[in-house]
């Protein structure tokens, strides 16, 4: 069995939620592809939706300031849900987002980042990250 390199993971109680991307490294004209798992859960953890951000991050050092990080989202998606997760088992839900050209990497201290949110029901929304690239780095 192949081991995924990439997982984002979160949890809220007693409800996991973790993303699987298949390819964290993306060769130009190929398709970001995973699957969103949850697991656990109760009835006073309902999930109003997924979201899926593919953020393009450069770190921009100024002298009046130690850093600044500059976050531009390249690409959006959300997966929607209705009540809450229950099950002992398994739900899960796959996505697929395809690049364009925002997410060719001009700046060497740039990352990309596909963070996952939570949006819970009358809570705190929550979330976790992982990089992912994308094209050919002539630098690795």
């Amino acid at each position: 069995m192949h081991f995924k390199q990439f997982l984002s993971s979160i949890g809220i109680g007693s409800l996991k939620v973790n993303t699987v991307v298949e390819r964290p490294h993306l060769e130009e004209g190929e398709t970001l592809n995973g699957t969103v798992y949850f697991t656990g859960g109760n009835s006073d953890q309902e999930i109003e939706f997924i979201e899926l951000n593919v953020i393009k991050q450069i770190e921009n050092y100024r002298e009046d300031s130690d850093f600044d990080v500059i976050e531009n989202i390249v690409a959006k998606q959300s997966l929607e849900f209705i009540g809450s997760v229950k099950s002992k088992a398994a739900v899960m839900h796959q996505f697929e987002i395809v690049p364009d050209e925002r997410w060719i990497l001009e700046n060497p201290k740039g990352k990309l980042i596909l963070r996952t949110i939570v949006h819970v029901n009358n809570g705190v929304d929550v979330h976790d990250e992982d990089e992912i690239t994308y094209g050919t780095t002539d630098s690795l």
